[in-house]
């Protein structure tokens, strides 16, 4: 089996905020390496930076020192406009908050991330519908997405999430919200897309039964990592 390419590399990330007698380490000097089509679980304790380490890795926000580097490249030298395309064409996100336009269609939900990347309306529903075939919401393409339940509002977050064939998935606690049967289907639904097409899938969460499902789990410890196992 051949070694897998290196996806995502986070070079001595150091994250701070505030300022003089107010500053707070977020991010201690973290170095990590994400490879193409893993499953990552970044596991801690509330506090101990896993969701700011996992904004910097999605380009989300900036580091105070250290770089991430996407592919090779160092991404701290890319300007807001590449930055803003990189993360709708190659990143998908799935937030605890559902982040959807609640009095819109589910259809337009999903489609939002081709509309900003300028695809052909005819192609943008097209792929959309596919995308929610895939999560098996299909029939509810016309309901608004205030009337769909928690679960599915979930799942049509991870229609958005693939609707442009993305290279990797941050899901930041995506079966925080669910009862524990819906919550297995989300997680079974994100592990499936990362077995069989290879989406790098990485997950920050308190569940340690979610996290032992990722092939390797990192453990932060105030903005340190604590451990980096299979």
């Amino acid at each position: 089996m051949k070694d897998l390419k290196s996806l995502l590399v986070a070079k001595d990330l150091k994250k701070s905020y505030g300022k003089h007698q107010n500053v707070f380490n977020a991010l201690k000097g973290i170095n990590l390496e994400i490879k193409e089509g893993e499953s990552v679980a970044i596991i801690g304790k509330s506090g101990s930076g896993k969701s700011t380490l996992m904004h910097l890795l999605a380009l989300l926000d900036a580091p105070t020192s250290g770089a991430v580097f996407l592919e090779e490249q160092n991404t701290s030298k890319f300007k807001q406009k590449k930055l803003n395309h990189l993360r709708n064409k190659d990143f998908g996100f799935v937030f605890q908050s559902f982040f959807m336009n609640a009095n819109d269609t589910v259809l337009n939900n999903v489609i939002l991330p081709l509309k900003i990347a300028g695809v052909r309306p005819k192609e943008r529903r097209c792929r959309a519908m596919e995308a929610l075939k895939i999560v098996e919401l299909e029939d509810k393409a016309k309901n608004k997405a205030k009337d769909l339940s928690g679960g599915q509002k979930q799942r049509v977050c991870i229609a958005r999430a693939i609707v442009n064939e993305p290279k990797v998935i941050f899901a930041d606690e995506p079966t925080g919200n669910l009862d524990s049967a819906t919550g297995a289907k989300i997680e079974e639904l994100l592990f499936n897309l990362n077995k069989e097409k290879g989406i790098t899938l990485i997950i920050v969460t308190h569940d340690d039964d979610l996290a032992k499902k990722c092939e390797r789990r990192i453990n932060l410890v105030d903005g340190q990592i604590k451990e980096n196992t299979k």
